[in-house]
């Protein structure tokens, strides 16, 4: 009882200095009733429930009602999500995400046990070692599916196509995700990809820029392709670190909540900013949060042309609050918008140039899955009034991957035509 009374005391107070137009008596009013079912609940219920799941239940009930994003975190879910930002966990290499309350697979992780296993995109995770994923919360399936290297964990899946569901018995591994990626085409043309924004993906992103500039040697990269498709975001500084790469004045993305706290604004640095070469973004409906602030940035300035599909419209920002017992509590508090005030939330960034992709399943799973599809989203607002390739081919063939082709194709025709127009 000590911990519920401390949780009750804590949203009281919480309630009294929110500002909330409701009176005080009438917050009083509405938590004598929770304070009402969970006593009844510990004194009648047929069977002898535990507090603290009592406790997290309300707690999960209540963030329901909010927005899709926002999300409470057991003790080793929060250790999980902590994990996430490191880039280095036990489990099974698997994207995942929740769509009218099915689970499914956006992408396999190349190298890992579910890439190796033959998982696939599309897929739809129907048990996890038994347990039915009808209804599941993403965090409890993210818990569910990782675990110490070694142990075993079957998933049976329903696959676009095929009649009936299939086994796969597949062995935890320590998942290593490297956020940036990078390769060479023509000795002139340099290819980033980011995975996902990590703790460090701002400093590696300049590592694998350096180490692109050393092999074209004396020369400077021609061009470059900054490959954003499917990437779920990640750390909103790493975000404005990528984009401060390349722009050098003005603003990056700022922040609107209720909280003053949450109204920031991030601006680019002149300071190590890269050399003005043709840049082209790409982007799909995986790309999300993070993603889209970069390549929105990029685009509002002018310093990129964006191409490929609709990214997904993820233009919240949820802030992680650690709670006394470890726990924590993902809320959403603020909505971020590009340079020109554009809102993205349940929108998205629309391409300059808009490339569908022909092939490859791992780039077309999650363009059918968007913000707008998630329950309870919340609706854009209005402006506010401001102003993984494989390395062993030098070329991508059109059959591997089209967005790609289409990008190095426009990089080639940018430097032709610049080169015609300096002769005249």
């Amino acid at each position: 009882m000590v911990l519920f009374r401390h949780i009750v005391s804590s949203c009281l107070i919480a309630l009294c200095c929110c500002g909330s137009a409701w009176a005080a008596d009438e917050d009083y009013q509405n938590i004598e009733v929770f304070t009402d079912v969970y006593s009844l609940i510990r004194a009648n219920y047929v069977e002898q429930v535990d507090a603290r799941q009592l406790i997290y239940g309300a707690i999960r009930g209540m963030l329901e009602t909010l927005d899709p994003h926002s999300s409470f975190l057991t003790p080793e879910m929060y250790e999980d999500m902590q994990a996430d930002t490191h880039g280095e966990f036990g489990g099974l290499g698997i994207e995942i995400t929740v769509k009218n309350n099915t689970l499914l697979v956006v992408s396999p992780i190349e190298g890992t046990p579910a890439d190796i296993a033959g998982i696939k995109s599309g897929d739809e995770i129907i048990e996890i070692d038994g347990r039915s994923t009808e209804n599941i919360e993403i965090m409890e399936a993210v818990r569910l599916l990782r675990g110490p290297k070694g142990e075993s964990v079957e998933l049976l899946i329903q696959r676009p196509g095929v009649e009936k569901s299939l086994s796969f018995t597949l062995v935890r591994d320590i998942i290593q995700i490297e956020s940036v990626k990078s390769r060479l085409f023509d000795n002139a043309y340099g290819y980033v990809r980011i995975t996902q924004f990590q703790d460090r993906t701002a400093a590696e992103l300049k590592e694998h820029l350096a180490g692109l500039r050393a092999r074209v040697g004396n020369h400077e990269l021609r061009g470059l392709i900054l490959d954003l498709r499917n990437n779920p975001g990640g750390l909103l500084d790493q975000a404005v670190a990528v984009g401060d790469l390349f722009i050098d004045h003005g603003l990056i993305v700022y922040t609107e909540g209720r909280d003053p706290q949450s109204q920031l604004e991030f601006s680019a640095r002149r300071d190590g900013t890269e050399p003005l070469y043709p840049l082209i973004v790409l982007i799909n409906g995986g790309s999300a949060s993070a993603a889209e602030i970069v390549s929105g940035a990029l685009q509002d300035h002018g310093r990129a042309v964006i191409m490929g599909q609709q990214s997904f419209g993820k233009g919240s920002v949820q802030t992680i609050i650690p709670m006394s017992d470890d726990s924590g509590l993902r809320l959403t508090t603020a909505r971020y918008f590009t340079p020109k005030g554009r809102s993205i939330q349940a929108l998205g960034i629309t391409p300059d140039i808009v490339v569908p992709q022909l092939s490859t399943a791992e780039h077309m799973a999650a363009a059918d899955i968007r913000e707008a599809d998630l329950q309870n989203h919340f609706l854009p607002e209005t402006q506010q009034g401001r102003e993984g390739l494989k390395p062993s081919a030098d070329t991508p063939e059109k059959q591997q991957d089209y967005q790609l082709q289409r990008a190095l194709d426009l990089l080639k025709g940018i430097e032709i035509i610049g080169k015609n127009l300096t002769t005249r």
